[in-house]
C-alpha cells in the first residue's frame, strides 16, 4: 500500500523532531554536517530546522566544539511534564541532607510506564562518584529507585507491571528471574527500601526508598549511589533505614498527584518568560493586565488570550503606572506613553526624577520615594519634580500603595524588612511589621478590600498576606523563588497576579523553578483594591 504524503507542516515537524530525536541520543552532541549525513536531509533543509529550534531555545550550538546540543527549553519541558515541581522542591532539601551525611551522590526518580526517569542530582564531593544525568531513563527492574516504587505499589498493581518487564540482563547481577523479582519486591515492601548491587553498572551499588503522598499514590524515588567498595552491605543496612524516613518527610510534603487547582493555587499565564518581571497593574479600560520587564526592557499585556509583549523598548524601565490611555513607564529620566496596542509616545508634563518606588494615589496624585540628603522622603511630586512636606524615611522605600479612601500609605523597605503605615495629615510613621530576612525580601504591595496587605517575597518562594495589625494571615506558595511584584485584576478585582524574576536565580535554583520569570495568577485569593489612574501632577 503507497503511503499517503504528509502536509508540508506535518513534514516539516517530523523532519523538526527527527533532529531533536538525533541530538537527544547523542550527549556529546551533532555537528550540521553529522546531522545531514544521518537524517539524510537536504543542506539547506536542514539549516532552516536547526535556526528555528535554536531560536526558540530547543537546541543550543556549542560555538568551540562546532556541534549542537539540547537547549535549556527540553528540560525545562521536561520538568513540567514531570511537572513535578512540587516533587523537585519538596525533595531538595532531603537530597542535599543524604549527600551531605554520606558523602555519596543522591538521586531523585519518577516512573514512567516500564521505565523510571531521573529528575535531579547531588553530587557527592569525590572525584569517583555515580553520575547519572537527570532526564536518563532506566529500566525498574535492576535500579534501587526502580524497585522501590513497585514494591510500594499495591501487589496486583505491582504484578502486571512485573509480567511486562523485559528483564534485560545490563550486568551478571541483574535479575532476570520473574519469581526471585517479585521475592525481592515483597521484601523491600516490608523493610521499606531497596538495593541494585551492581545490577545496572557493575562496581556501583546504590540504595533508594519510595516517596508516598498523604493519599497513598508512589511519586517517585530518592537513592543514594557509589562506589561498591565504599557503599558496602553493612553500609547499606545502615542507611536503607535512614533513606526511607528521608522519602517518608519528602511525601508527607505532597498533595494528590493529580489535584485540580483549587481557587487559591498559583497559574502560571500562557506566555513568555522575562528577565525580571514588575509594576503589574490591572486597566479596567483593556480587560487586561499591563506589566514590565525592567531588564530586556518591554511593556508586556495579558488577557483571556495570555500574555504578550506588545512593547520592546530601549533602555531600562524604571517605573510603570496606569494610564486612561494605557500604561505611563519611565525609561530613565523620561515618561513615555504605551497605549494598549503598543504604540509609544512621549508623555510629557510628568517629573523626570529617579525615586526607589513610585505609586498613584486614589486621587491621581504621584507619589514617590526620593533622596533627600542622607535620608529619603516620601511626598507629591509636582510636575518640575519637587517634593513637599510627606514622611522622611530611614532608608529607600521599594513599593508604596494607598489604601482605596486615600487616607493611609503603606510603605515597604526591603533593605530592613519593614513595611510602614502613615495617614494623610499625620507626620507619624508607624511601623507595621518586620519581615525576617530568612522569609525573603518584600517586594510589592498590593491592598484587598478586607484591609489585608499582599506583598511577594523576593527569594522566599511566596507571596503574604498581612492582617491590618501586621500579623501573618496567609502565605501562597509559589514554584518560583524569586516574585517580584503583585496587583489585584479580572473580573471583580478578584485574582491575585504575581511578577517574577529569571536573571537573579541561580543555576541550581532554575533547574527546580523552570517556570521563573513568569506571569501567575490566583484567583480567589481576595478582592483586590485597583489602582487609581495617573494623572499629570500639577505645578
Amino acid at each position: 500500500m503507497k503511503a499517503v504524503p504528509s502536509a508540508d507542516g506535518t513534514a516539516a515537524l517530523d523532519k523538526a523532531l527527527d533532529v531533536l530525536d538525533a541530538v537527544g541520543q547523542s550527549p556529546a552532541g551533532l555537528s550540521q554536517a553529522e546531522l545531514g549525513t544521518l537524517l539524510a536531509l537536504p543542506r539547506t533543509t536542514l539549516y532552516r530546522l536547526l535556526g528555528t529550534l535554536v531560536a526558540r531555545g530547543l537546541l543550543r550550538r556549542d560555538p568551540l566544539r562546532r556541534v549542537y546540543c539540547l537547549g535549556q527549553r527540553c528540560f525545562e519541558y521536561a520538568r513540567s511534564a514531570y511537572a513535578m515541581p512540587d516533587l523537585v522542591a519538596a525533595a531538595g532539601a532531603e537530597l542535599r541532607a543524604l549527600r551531605d551525611m554520606t558523602g555519596e551522590t543522591t538521586y531523585l526518580a519518577t516512573r514512567d510506564g516500564l521505565e523510571a526517569v531521573s529528575l535531579e542530582r547531588c553530587d557527592g564531593p569525590h572525584s569517583l562518584r555515580s553520575q547519572s544525568d537527570p532526564g536518563q531513563r532506566k529500566p525498574l527492574h535492576c535500579t534501587s529507585q526502580g524497585k522501590a516504587m513497585l514494591a510500594a505499589l499495591p501487589a496486583a498493581q505491582r504484578d502486571e507491571i512485573v509480567k511486562e518487564l523485559p528483564l534485560a540482563a545490563l550486568t551478571p547481577r541483574t535479575l532476570t528471574d520473574r519469581r526471585r523479582l517479585l521475592a525481592e519486591l515483597r521484601l523491600t515492601a516490608t523493610r521499606g527500601w531497596a538495593i541494585d548491587d551492581e545490577e545496572i553498572v557493575p562496581g556501583v551499588r546504590c540504595c533508594g526508598a519510595a516517596i508516598v503522598d498523604a493519599q497513598g499514590s508512589v511519586r517517585g524515588a530518592i537513592s543514594v549511589a557509589g562506589p561498591a567498595f565504599r557503599l558496602t552491605m553493612e553500609r547499606v543496612a545502615l542507611l536503607g533505614p535512614e533513606i526511607a524516613e528521608a522519602a517518608r518527610r519528602i511525601g508527607a510534603q505532597l498533595s494528590a498527584a493529580q489535584v485540580p487547582h483549587n481557587a487559591g493555587d498559583p497559574r502560571p499565564v500562557a506566555g513568555d518568560w522575562a528577565f525580571n518581571g514588575a509594576h503589574p497593574h490591572w486597566s479596567s479600560a483593556f480587560d487586561a493586565l499591563f506589566w514590565a520587564d525592567t531588564l530586556a526592557p518591554a511593556v508586556h499585556r495579558a488577557g483571556d488570550g495570555g500574555d504578550a509583549v506588545i512593547a520592546a523598548l530601549d533602555a531600562p524601565i524604571q517605573a510603570l503606572l496606569p494610564h486612561a490611555g494605557g500604561v505611563a513607564v519611565q525609561i530613565a529620566d523620561a515618561w513615555h506613553l504605551v497605549a494598549g496596542d503598543g504604540s509609544v509616545q512621549p508623555l510629557p508634563g510628568l517629573p523626570q526624577r529617579r525615586a526607589s518606588a513610585v505609586c498613584v494615589g486614589p486621587d491621581s496624585r504621584l507619589w514617590a520615594c526620593v533622596a533627600d540628603g542622607e535620608r529619603w522622603r516620601v511626598a507629591e511630586l509636582s510636575a518640575q519634580g519637587g517634593s513637599t512636606g510627606g514622611w522622611r524615611l530611614p532608608e529607600p522605600a521599594t513599593a508604596m500603595v494607598w489604601d482605596e479612601a486615600g487616607q493611609t500609605l503603606h510603605i515597604a523597605a526591603a533593605d530592613s524588612g519593614t513595611i510602614y503605615s502613615v495617614s494623610e495629615g499625620s507626620t507619624l510613621l508607624r511601623r507595621l511589621t518586620t519581615v525576617p530576612k530568612g522569609s525573603g525580601r518584600l517586594s510589592g504591595l498590593a491592598l484587598d478590600r478586607r484591609g489585608g496587605l499582599w506583598s511577594a517575597l523576593r527569594g522566599g518562594w511566596s507571596v503574604v498576606r498581612f492582617e491590618a495589625d501586621g500579623t501573618v494571615d496567609q502565605v501562597v506558595a509559589l514554584p518560583v523563588p524569586w516574585p517580584t511584584d503583585l496587583a489585584f485584576g479580572g473580573a471583580g478585582a478578584d485574582t491575585l497576579f504575581i511578577t517574577s524574576a529569571r536573571d537573579a536565580v541561580d543555576r541550581e535554583s532554575l533547574v527546580t523553578a523552570p517556570l521563573s520569570g513568569r506571569l501567575f495568577a490566583v484567583q480567589g485569593a481576595a478582592v483586590g483594591v485597583l489602582a487609581a489612574t495617573l494623572r499629570e501632577p500639577s505645578a
